[in-house]
């Protein structure tokens, strides 16, 4: 139904020409299976706001029904400058406070992240030419991570609340953001300053969270309703193809069809809380800043692996908290970035983005290439494997990490994704499996976010836990 190009376009048309008490209901004005608003409160005032702006350039943009399906040149012109505004307010400033605060780096590693950040080819490809916003949560979140890195708890706390009232994908952050704050509150003294403090970040949350849903907080009806466009339990453990376990391990074995819905639900709880576990404990009992960084990339990215009802596009909050971890490992991360632009292919292809995904995919090659070279020789100390390698020759002496494996085994990924590429724009897919090449895609990519998430944890439980959380980026 024309994709999120309408999607957008129609909230704008809804919170403009209905009372807000109507936004999130079903009604002849308001077909909720026809896009209806499924975000929270802050994306629905940000559409308001636009379709206000929207209606004063050209009222057809956002007549009530009439303009449903409307596509122009113009108007899309004026979604894309949206996004540019929001970008220009919120996301960009964040990335260059983050990369020129950032302590003990040189000038050229800032700006190097700087650039390899700014052109991530995954959130510009999403937010100007699927037509989102990804980057008003992702920039709220990373105010909230250049907050808490200052030791201004509350600052970060009322940021992040932001994001999670932005868009309710941001659960995927919540985590090292509660047990990093928590553990905080544990080292001060549960029962002194620690509880002071917990009760200050509680005031904070239940205010910011309290600003944001006045309109709804005055019936319950409203409040629930509300809730029920944000996690539609019902839609299933999946629906498109997305990269992550479930739409995978399908191709073999039937999740859905063998698994009731209740049951879909509670092994995706359980093998996401199993994956991010261990992350939040050690970060509740050695809360630091470079941990608590770590702790997203995982979080996230056992989120996305693991959790009910994915979407292509949520991969992003797993490559905003990779993007600044660049600079620790700055070669795998460039890896990653790369490898989740290709994950969403099939929904770009959709879009008709292919000429713009192939440019935007060999720019970030190239800068980050020539910005952030990999290793000569790829040591386990540039790989920063030492630690992990010399635990496992405790048991294993022979046991040696081959760099020249490591080095073909990236390579062979670039080939991998040219090739599949190349074969879902020109080959027709056999009959009997029209998917085939959508499959490809999430699969392959799959593989790489399991070995991605081994190779972060390694990183972050095989550093030394003793590290004091120090007043840094």
């Amino acid at each position: 139904m024309f994709g999120d190009y309408e999607a957008q376009r129609h909230w704008q048309e809804i919170t403009f020409s209905l009372p807000v008490k109507q936004w999130y209901f079903n009604s002849t004005d308001n077909n909720l299976q026809y896009w209806g608003l499924d975000y929270p409160p802050l994306t629905a005032y940000h559409s308001f706001l636009c379709g206000h702006i929207a209606h004063l350039l050209n009222p057809d943009w956002v007549a009530l029904n009439t303009s449903q399906g409307y596509e122009s040149f113009q108007h899309k012109l004026f979604m894309r400058t949206t996004v540019l505004v929001a970008d220009l307010i919120i996301y960009i400033p964040a990335v260059i406070v983050y990369c020129f605060c950032t302590r003990e780096v040189s000038s050229k590693k800032r700006i190097s992240s700087l650039c390899c950040i700014l052109l991530y080819p995954g959130l510009i490809l999403i937010d100007y030419g699927h037509f989102q916003y990804n980057s008003v949560s992702l920039g709220f979140a990373l105010w909230g991570v250049i907050a808490l890195s200052f030791e201004w708890d509350l600052l970060g706390s009322l940021a992040f609340s932001f994001a999670l009232n932005y868009k309710q994908m941001e659960l995927y952050h919540s985590l090292p953001f509660f047990c990093y704050l928590f553990g905080k509150c544990l080292k001060r003294g549960i029962t002194g300053r620690g509880l002071f403090l917990l009760f200050k970040i509680g005031v904070t949350v239940i205010a910011s969270f309290a600003l944001c849903w006045i309109p709804f907080l005055t019936e319950t009806g409203q409040m629930l309703q509300v809730l029920r466009r944000l996690f539609p339990v019902g839609r299933g453990l999946f629906e498109d193809k997305v990269a992550n376990v479930w739409c995978s391990l399908s191709t073999l074995f039937k999740v859905k069809k063998v698994l009731s819905s209740e049951s879909q639900l509670q092994l995706s709880f359980l093998c996401t809380l199993l994956s991010v576990l261990p992350s939040c404990i050690k970060l509740t009992m050695h809360p630091s800043v470079r941990g608590f960084k770590f702790a997203l990339v995982n979080c996230a990215l056992s989120f996305f692996l693991y959790s009910f009802q994915v979407h292509e596009k949520s991969i992003l909050l797993v490559a905003l908290p990779v993007s600044l971890i660049i600079n620790d490992a700055p070669w795998i991360s460039t890896w990653f970035l790369l490898v989740s632009t290709f994950s969403m292919l099939p929904l770009l292809l959709k879009d008709g983005l292919l000429l713009a995904y192939i440019i935007t995919s060999l720019v970030f090659l190239l800068v980050s290439k020539s910005l952030l070279p990999a290793p000569a020789n790829m040591s386990e100390d540039s790989l920063n494997l030492k630690p992990f390698c010399i635990s496992v020759r405790r048991y294993l002496p022979w046991f040696r990490l081959p760099g020249y494996l490591i080095k073909l085994s990236f390579y062979t990924s670039l080939m991998g994704m040219a090739s599949l590429t190349l074969a879902s724009d020109i080959l027709v897919p056999p009959l009997r499996f029209p998917d085939l090449f959508p499959v490809l895609v999430s699969s392959f990519s799959c593989v790489h976010f399991l070995v991605f998430l081994f190779y972060f944890n390694i990183i972050y439980f095989w550093h030394s836990s003793n590290e004091s959380s120090k007043k840094r980026l």
